[in-house]
């Protein structure tokens, strides 16, 4: 984005855009999609399906505040903040209340929430130093299993075709948790093989 009056110099583009505002609904969404959860308490009723259209809606739009970003030049440091915090607040919250519900072990959520936070405040720590830290590879897909799985943990599809989709759950609640701790430590060694070079260049 370039100021004519300035010749052509850049300018930064502003906080309030819509990027940032649909991350800022994707963050409002995830205490009424918490509450909603909780309040059924289980029973796979009403709020237990309109609390999984809630996380389902706010997750499968993860990407389009990032595309509407980059596409506009709307890219901003306060978005770069927000958009993870969207995510790990929904994926982590869903989580927790699965496990409240006792639909979930606490170690499977410990664990994603230990991978999730920590890298996330990793990579806000060194980006205020100008140090971009290299996504892992199997990051994006992290990403999608854990969606997947999360979804298909919410949704009390077992009143609909049976308990046999219980196992369906586990598989895949399993694949997102493989993938999570494995697409964390890839993300780990990538960061230490780019510091390590760094530290060769400058030898």
């Amino acid at each position: 984005m370039t100021d004519p009056g300035r010749g052509g110099a850049s300018t930064a583009p502003g906080n309030l855009n819509l990027p940032n505002l649909i991350t800022v609904v994707r963050i409002l969404l995830a205490p009424v999609f918490f509450w909603l959860l909780l309040a059924d308490a289980g029973d796979g009723g009403a709020l237990r399906w309109i609390a999984t259209g809630i996380f389902i809606v706010a997750i499968a739009t993860d990407g389009v505040d990032g595309a509407i970003a980059r596409r506009r030049g709307l890219v901003t440091d306060l978005g770069k903040i927000l958009d993870p915090i969207a995510d790990k607040l929904l994926t982590s919250g869903a989580l927790v209340c699965l496990s409240i519900l006792g639909e979930l072990w606490w170690w499977v959520t410990i664990v994603i929430i230990v991978r999730e936070v920590g890298i996330t405040v990793w990579r806000m720590v060194e980006l205020p130093r100008g140090r971009v830290l290299p996504a892992g590879r199997g990051g994006k897909l992290k990403t999608v299993a854990q969606a997947i799985a999360i979804s298909f943990a919410l949704a009390p599809l077992q009143t609909l075709v049976g308990p046999w989709v219980l196992w369906l759950d586990w598989v895949l609640m399993g694949i997102a948790l493989v993938l999570t701790v494995w697409s964390g430590l890839d993300y780990l060694w990538e960061a230490y093989r780019l510091r390590r070079g760094r530290r060769g260049g400058r030898a």
